[in-house]
């Protein structure tokens, strides 16, 4: 499983604003840049195990799991 993703970071005024490039929708905006990193960490962990369910509750009992290696 892929656990490395990359952080999109930049400075405007007295924010730090992220994006995880490979998944869509996963930005934040904190005051300090370890708060963007730890915020953008458990956002990304959200959407995956949200992502996770949605999949698992649309196959429904009759499925299997594979692995996809890039």
């Amino acid at each position: 499983m892929n656990n490395k993703y990359t952080a999109v970071i930049m400075q405007d005024g007295g924010w730090w604003l992220g994006w995880i490039e490979e998944i869509p929708g996963i930005n934040c905006q904190e005051a300090t840049h370890d708060e963007l990193i730890e915020s953008l960490k458990i956002t990304l962990q959200e959407a995956l195990a949200f992502n996770r369910e949605a999949a698992l509750l649309n196959a429904g009992t009759h499925y299997h799991e594979e692995l996809i290696v890039l």
